[in-house]
């Protein structure tokens, strides 16, 4: 019964286009002074969360790097997924201090191993498969925030790291798409999190507003690098505790000066990836240096919402690196060239947009209706590649695997403000830059998706 009260409760909680985790920018930075531009205050806790759920039909097969000289071999299949269920919450210990959480259920959670014997006779003949069931539990924020100025706060504690526009914005009301924008997730972590500390406040009013983030967290390790994701599987949330012997520098500023307007940009630099190893000493004769630059925009008006992104990662020594991951390789025994580590590029690159149409709020307004709608039609375009420059090392072929022209084309529907029901379909151009047509030589890959997906928070006081 409590359940299905807090469930109710968020159409009355969550407001229209915001979502459970809101942006530096529409934070408040002292409570009792300063309110948000809609009702999200509370007096000491809020309770809340997000999630959603998909369904997908592919026409393509489960590797492009198998297999058919042309890429992905067709094939038709489907899938349903729940990727994340999220429980958020805030408690005010007074109008100083303040604890944030948030703890993530992916893919349906953690499970456990399970062996299915498939041989017979002795037990020395017998032959065992074991199966591992997907999915993670994981801390994505637990916090502290000491409110002190409009303009200078500081927070401690395990936080988003805002690089990037999907990052800062994760939650399934902030992207049009049934799943998350590809490119960001195929170079960087998403959602990015770390423990460390940051300094963050907001500068100027009216057309004069600033917003600002200064981070120094756990940085990346270079066990994770890789040619397939670039960096997005290096965060160090494998192990127990962080490496921290070389942090990394974050930065973001957004510009919220025009009404509707978000025009921000960010930059993460890490000074030596290889000290972050459980095996640094491997990685001593050179310096692994990482820089992340990025720079995004949203625009939402009352009949249409635009988005746009550019982020690039660079790697420094990444020859070097290469060539010490192919001697790993080689002492490892192994004769699968993919397995474990891999050649690493200088460069990743992901830029893209999107665009939304409340048709139904048009329609709501043209005949005067008493019940606004929010219908969205929308397109979605990105281009990515986390090997964009680099060794190829007689890899030409895998590498222009890399690289996607993607078009996706849906409708949004929510029926409140607080769930959307999506659907979608989605292109992609392998090997080439094109935009318009597949001219890389690769098998295209289309899909189509439907889902269900909700944020807000559930009771406050």
């Amino acid at each position: 019964m409590a359940l299905a009260c807090a469930l109710a409760s968020v159409a009355v909680l969550a407001q229209p286009e915001d979502s459970i985790e809101m942006s530096i920018a529409d934070r408040p930075t002292n409570f009792k002074r300063e309110r948000t531009s809609y009702d999200d205050s509370f007096e000491k806790w809020r309770f809340g969360g997000y999630g959603e759920m998909n369904y997908t039909h592919m026409d393509y097969a489960k590797n492009r790097y198998t297999g058919a000289a042309y890429g992905n071999a067709r094939d038709d299949r489907s899938a349903v997924a729940i990727p994340r269920f999220v429980l958020s919450g805030d408690y005010k210990f007074n109008k100083w201090w303040q604890l944030g959480a948030e703890i993530e259920f992916e893919s349906g959670g953690t499970g456990v191993a399970a062996e299915v014997e498939a041989g017979s006779g002795s037990e020395n003949g017998e032959v065992e498969i074991e199966y591992e069931k997907g999915g993670e539990v994981a801390l994505e924020q637990f916090h502290v925030t000491a409110t002190i100025l409009r303009e200078f706060n500081v927070r401690a504690g395990h936080l988003i790291v805002p690089v990037g526009l999907l990052n800062e914005h994760h939650e399934p009301l902030n992207f049009f798409g049934t799943k998350r924008p590809e490119g960001e997730c195929a170079i960087i972590p998403t959602t990015w999190h770390e423990t460390g500390a940051e300094v963050f406040g907001r500068v100027g009013k009216g057309w004069y507003d600033f917003t600002y983030q200064a981070q120094m967290v756990a940085g990346l390790t270079v066990d994770g690098f890789n040619m397939y994701n670039f960096v997005s599987d290096a965060s160090q949330r494998l192990f127990e505790e962080d490496v921290f012997t070389a942090p990394a520098y974050v930065g973001r500023v957004n510009y919220n000066g025009i009404p509707g307007l978000r025009i921000g940009g960010s930059v993460y630099y890490l000074d030596d990836a290889g000290k972050n190893s459980r095996k640094p000493y491997y990685y001593t004769k050179y310096k692994v240096d990482v820089l992340v630059y990025s720079a995004d925009l949203e625009y939402k008006h009352k009949y249409f919402i635009v988005r746009g992104n550019y982020l690039q990662g660079e790697i420094g020594d990444y020859d070097k690196l290469t060539s010490a991951n192919v001697g790993l390789l080689a002492k490892s025994g192994s004769t699968e060239l993919y397995s474990g580590k891999t050649p690493i590029a200088s460069k990743a690159l992901t830029y893209g947009g999107e665009l939304g149409v409340n048709i139904g709020r048009i329609v709501s307004d043209a005949f005067a209706l008493k019940k606004t709608l929010a219908i969205y039609p929308f397109v979605h375009y990105e281009y990515y590649n986390p090997f964009y420059d680099g060794t190829k090392n007689g890899l030409a072929s895998v590498a222009r695997r890399q690289e996607v022209s993607a078009w996706t084309v849906g409708v949004n529907w929510k029926p409140m403000p607080s769930l959307v029901l999506k659907a979608d379909w989605t292109m992609r151009h392998i090997g080439t830059q094109h935009v318009f047509r597949d001219n890389g030589g690769y098998n295209s890959e289309n899909d189509f998706s439907i889902g269900i997906a909700y944020a807000g928070w559930f009771a406050k006081k």
